[in-house]
C-alpha cells in the first residue's frame, strides 16, 4: 500500500512540475518528513493538494526535495516511534497532520521545524505558546475544533424532532468533547457517546450500538482516524439509515449527507507555503499559527433520498453547495 501511494504521488509531481529557481536547482535536496495518525489511502487526497502547491512554488519531487512518509494506521501509540524515526533520519522539516501527530513530533525534537496542517487547539494542547508568537520549532494551521458545536446545531435543524445524537469518538478524550457535552443540553439533545475502534469490525459495532441506543442521527469527533475511515463510515450511515454531519467535504465526496467545516485542501495548500518559507530560511517561531478562514457547508440530496429524509429549504439556501 505504502509503495503504491508513494509511486502515485511522485508520478503526480513529475507530470505537473513547474520551473524551479536557480537557487533551488543549485542547492541541496531537502528531506521532508510527513507524520500522520491516519492511513496512506485515507490521506492521499490532502497530501496531493499539499504536493501540488509545492510544485506551484517551484519545488520538484526527487530533485529539490524528497518526502519520508510515516502513517500510524489509526494507532496513535505508534506515533512517538514514527516521529523518532524521522528525527533519526535527520529530516529538514516535519509536516504533521492532526494533534496527536503534532504532539509526537514536538516531543521527539526541539530543533527540527514542524509545520501543522490541521490541529484544533494548538495553544490549549501546549503545541505553541500563542498563535501570534508560537515560539520554539512548531507553527502551522488550526482547523478550529469548536466547529463541532455548530455541526450539532445543523444536525438538529436537519432532522425534525431530533432528541438523541450518537457521537462516534475514540478511546482518548479530546478537547472538543467538552464543548459538545455543554452544547447538547442547550439544544435539548441527549448526546450518546460511542467509543469506536477504527477498523471494519469496530465501526460496524459502533453503528449497531447507535441503533440500540435509539439515536436518530450521528456525528464523529474531528480526528484524523475518522477522516481516514470516511468511506466506510459513510457506507454504514447509509446502511443503518442514520442522518449524519461530517467534519469536511471529503466525507460528502464519498456519498455522505452533510458536512460543515474548514476547507482541508486549503489548509494543506497553505501549509506548503510555510514549508517553502522555512526551507528558504524563515524560522518557525517567526510564522504565526493561522486559523482556518475558508469554511464550507455542503448538502448531498442524493444521500438524503437514500435514507429517506427531506432537508428543509432554509438549510438548502444556507449551503455553499447542494449536490442533486
Amino acid at each position: 500500500m505504502k509503495s503504491k501511494f508513494v509511486f502515485w504521488l511522485l508520478t503526480t509531481f513529475l507530470l505537473t512540475t513547474a520551473p524551479v529557481s536557480e537557487a533551488q536547482q543549485a542547492g541541496k535536496i531537502f528531506r521532508i518528513g510527513y507524520l500522520d495518525s491516519g492511513t496512506a489511502s485515507g490521506s492521499a487526497v490532502l497530501v496531493k493538494a499539499f504536493l501540488q502547491e509545492l510544485t506551484k512554488l517551484g519545488w520538484i519531487g526527487g530533485k529539490s526535495f524528497t518526502i519520508e512518509y510515516r502513517f500510524a494506521e489509526g494507532k496513535n501509540d505508534r506515533l512517538p516511534e514514527l516521529a523518532a524515526n524521522l528525527v533519526r533520519l535527520k529530516v529538514d522539516l516535519i509536516v504533521v497532520s492532526g494533534t496527536p501527530s503534532a504532539r509526537a513530533a514536538k516531543s521527539a525534537t526541539t530543533t527540527i521545524p514542524i509545520v501543522m496542517t490541521t490541529t484544533t487547539d494548538p495553544v490549549g494542547d501546549g503545541l505553541v505558546a500563542s498563535l501570534a508568537r508560537p515560539g520554539g520549532n512548531v507553527t502551522g494551521f488550526s482547523s478550529l475544533g469548536e466547529l463541532n458545536t455548530k455541526r450539532l446545531e445543523i444536525l438538529k435543524d436537519a432532522v425534525p424532532k431530533l432528541t438523541r445524537v450518537g457521537l462516534l469518538r475514540g478511546s482518548v478524550a479530546v478537547p472538543q468533547l467538552k464543548d459538545l457535552r455543554a452544547a447538547a443540553p442547550v439544544l435539548k439533545l441527549k448526546l450518546e457517546e460511542i467509543e469506536t475502534q477504527l477498523d471494519a469490525k469496530g465501526l460496524e459495532s459502533a453503528f449497531q450500538t447507535a441503533k440500540q441506543k435509539q439515536v436518530k442521527a450521528i456525528m464523529t469527533t474531528a480526528t484524523r482516524g475518522f477522516f481516514s475511515e470516511r468511506k466506510r463510515i459513510v457506507e454504514l450511515a447509509v446502511k443503518y439509515r442514520l442522518p449524519a454531519i461530517y467534519i469536511s467535504k471529503e466525507f460528502v465526496d464519498e456519498g455522505g449527507l452533510m458536512s460543515y467545516g474548514a476547507d482541508y485542501d486549503d489548509l494543506y495548500r497553505k501549509a506548503a507555503h510555510y514549508v517553502d518559507k522555512i526551507l528558504k530560511g524563515t524560522k518557525p517561531a517567526d510564522l504565526p499559527v493561522q486559523q482556518a478562514t475558508k469554511f464550507e457547508f455542503i448538502i448531498n440530496l442524493k444521500a438524503a433520498k437514500q435514507i429517506g429524509i427531506t432537508i428543509p429549504l432554509g438549510m438548502l439556501e444556507r449551503a455553499n453547495q447542494v449536490i442533486k
